[in-house]
């Protein structure tokens, strides 16, 4: 009895001492341990049950054989991000770990997103980039400027890729006479990083070129990796011509956009980058010849100046016939710049002009065939148009509904029928048939 009675007692204290906690006050306890404790995390897995609602933000789930955790992908950390998750894919997360309080539910907060398997590409990249911008292959007073006119550009990328397609079209386009030469090579997988350095190195053996362009198409960071191999860098690094890099898109970034002496987002840009428009010279030409002009004025008043001061100097108060020697002297001077300028603009006016008129030459030659193949289907079509063979007396006899009649036996007595020759038709009634005419006469 007395120890049901302690026990009681003891029951009661508790009570009394007990800490009652509300659900919010101990999901909050549960979300700061977590936050404070775990924090940001790497968590890799598989995604499942992938939705975006109107907001844009992606919620998924990330599993593997031993459990789940769901992950919340906010749309505006998105926009750093190069990977779009999607079900099935295996992929690592970066995120704070964190309790989502209306569910009482812990969570992941994405923050970055990259398929699995990439990190250690990263890594590797970001090591051989340290390593060689500690030689000073990214340095700026290596970089060898373009040349304003290039007339033969090498390329060095895939024979079959969208890229030189877009490379060749835009550099035809802008200037019909440019001199490409391609050196195909594989952008991507085992060897290809290899067959690029020695696709650099023969060009450059080449006395003929005046720039490189080395790149590609976009890709995964996978399909892009041949770029961001020491081989290919070392062998822009060593190139004598300018070389120009040009992979994937403006986003991607590659080992060989920091070595080259320009870096285009992508490769339709570098062609654009390495010549320009047909009026871009002009004006080009027109701002240097205003320079050159105002340089020259600004020296003949100079030079003016110092005339009139030496004339009126004591020492040259008598001996007019040195100031007019001076005075002819500049007239000279203004006389040869003024000319060379003149022919330099010449001629570059005149190449601009033959290339408009191999231009105009093309385009008539390829109009010209089209008028031929067409006059030819022309002429092929007539002679296979079946109202043709009406015109040279013959017809065709059909019935009603539109079938042809090609026996007598087709028709019988009293059936309407339709006679196509030139010019229109005939509608007639059967009276006899030769079947029926036989007939009578047996």
């Amino acid at each position: 009895m007395l120890a049901v009675m302690e026990m009681k007692e003891l029951d009661n204290a508790s009570q009394d001492n007990r800490r009652m906690y509300s659900v919010g006050e101990l999901t909050r306890i549960i979300k700061s341990v977590l936050e404070d404790e775990i924090g940001m995390v790497w968590v890799e897995g598989e995604v499942s049950n992938l939705r975006k609602p109107a907001s844009g933000h992606l919620y998924f789930t990330l599993k593997d054989d031993a459990a789940q955790i769901p992950v919340v992908f906010f749309r505006g950390s998105q926009r750093n991000s190069r990977v779009v998750p999607r079900d099935g894919m295996q992929i690592r997360v970066q995120g704070d770990v964190t309790v989502y309080m209306d569910r009482g539910q812990y969570q992941v907060v994405a923050r970055k997103v990259e398929e699995a398997g990439k990190g250690s590409l990263q890594e590797a990249f970001e090591k051989l980039k340290a390593r060689l911008a500690e030689e000073g292959l990214f340095d700026p007073g290596r970089k060898k400027p373009l040349p304003l006119l290039p007339r033969h550009i090498g390329v060095v990328t895939s024979r079959t890729g969208a890229a030189v397609r877009d490379i060749l079209n835009i550099l035809t386009r802008r200037f019909p006479d440019i001199h490409v030469v391609l050196a195909p090579v594989k952008v991507q997988g085992d060897g290809a990083a290899e067959e690029i350095a020695a696709a650099i190195d023969l060009l450059n053996r080449r006395e003929d070129l005046d720039v490189l362009i080395v790149g590609r198409g976009g890709g995964s960071l996978e399909d892009l990796w041949a770029f961001n191999e020491e081989a290919t860098a070392r062998a822009i690094a060593r190139s004598n011509l300018p070389v120009i890099s040009a992979v994937g898109h403006e986003i991607d970034f590659t080992i060989s956009d920091f070595v080259a002496d320009l870096r285009a987002p992508t490769p339709s840009a570098a062609a654009e980058l390495v010549i320009g428009t047909r009026q871009s010279f002009v004006d080009l030409l027109e701002g240097r010849q205003r320079q050159l002009a105002d340089l020259l004025q600004r020296r003949v008043v100079e030079f003016q100046r110092r005339v009139d001061r030496a004339a009126h100097s004591y020492v040259f108060r008598e001996p007019g016939n040195l100031l007019r020697g001076y005075r002819q002297d500049i007239e000279g001077i203004r006389f040869r710049l003024a000319t060379s300028l003149k022919g330099a603009y010449a001629e570059v006016q005149q190449r601009l002009d033959e290339a408009d008129m191999k231009l105009m030459y093309a385009v008539r030659s390829i109009r010209r065939d089209r008028q031929q193949q067409l006059e030819r289907m022309t002429s092929q079509l007539r002679a296979l148009n079946p109202l043709a063979v009406l015109q040279r007396g013959y017809s065709v006899t059909r019935r009603k509904d539109g079938s042809v009649i090609t026996r007598p036996d087709d028709v019988t007595k009293g059936d309407e029928i339709e006679t196509l020759i030139a010019g229109g038709s005939l509608t007639s009634t059967v009276t006899q048939s030769s079947k029926e005419k036989h007939h009578g006469q047996g």
